[in-house]
C-alpha cells in the first residue's frame, strides 16, 4: 500500500471509529427514573449481645405525616387503635431474627425467626412473639401460634418521632420502640445457660 492509500485508509477508518465511539454511548444512553420512594420504608435494627447471639429486628417505618394528604395524623390510640393487635409497623408484619437464645422482659425466646406484634394502651403494651411469619400486617394473626408474651410500660417522651424507630438502647439491654411522643422499651439479654 502507498501512503496516499495508507493515509486515505487510515483517515477513513478513523473518521468511521471516531463515529462510532461518539455515536454508542448516545445510543446507549437512556433515562432511568429513580426508583419510587416507599411510604414506608423497610428498617433494620441489629445488635450482638454476646459471641454467639445476634439480633436483628426488620420492619416497615411509617411516619406521622399522611403520605396521601400530608396532613399530620394521630398515631396511639387513634390511626393505631388502643387495645387491638398491630403489626408493630407498616406493610409486613415485623420480624425479629436471634441466632441464640434470648430474654424478652425476662422471658426466654428460643433461637429463630418470629413476627413481632404489640397490643398498645396508654399506659402498657402487650408484646407478641408470634412463630407466625411472613404474613401482611395482622389480619390473619392467630393466638394459637403465640410463643410468648410481655407486658411492658409505656411513657410519654419530650421528643417526637416522626418515623417509628425501633433501636437497641446505648447498651444494648433493650430493644426501643419510639413513635409520635411514646417510647416502650422492652430488655433484651442473651438467655442465662442452664
Amino acid at each position: 500500500m502507498t501512503n496516499r492509500r495508507l493515509m486515505s485508509h487510515l483517515s477513513i477508518s478513523s473518521l468511521a471509529a471516531l463515529l462510532f465511539l461518539v455515536a454508542s454511548p448516545a445510543l446507549a444512553q437512556k433515562t432511568i427514573p429513580p426508583a419510587k420512594a416507599p411510604v414506608s420504608p423497610l428498617q433494620m435494627a441489629a445488635k450482638k449481645l454476646d459471641d454467639t447471639t445476634y439480633v436483628k429486628v426488620t420492619y416497615g417505618s411509617p411516619r406521622i405525616q399522611d403520605p396521601k394528604s400530608g396532613q399530620k395524623r394521630v398515631i396511639f390510640g387513634k390511626l393505631v387503635p388502643y387495645g387491638e393487635v398491630w403489626r408493630l409497623g407498616a406493610n409486613a408484619a415485623t420480624e425479629i431474627t436471634t441466632t441464640g437464645d434470648i430474654e424478652l422482659a425476662g422471658k426466654r425466646l428460643p433461637a429463630g425467626t418470629y413476627a413481632l406484634f404489640a397490643i398498645p394502651q396508654a399506659d402498657k403494651w402487650t408484646f407478641i412473639v408470634s412463630k407466625d411469619v411472613g404474613q401482611w400486617g395482622a389480619y390473619k394473626y392467630n393466638k394459637d401460634n403465640d410463643v410468648l408474651r410481655v407486658d411492658v410500660p409505656a411513657k410519654k417522651i419530650a421528643d417526637t418521632y416522626e418515623a417509628l424507630t425501633i433501636a437497641f438502647n446505648e447498651k444494648g439491654t433493650a430493644l426501643d420502640f419510639s413513635w409520635e411522643n411514646t417510647q416502650v422499651s422492652v430488655p433484651v439479654s442473651p438467655a442465662k445457660k442452664g
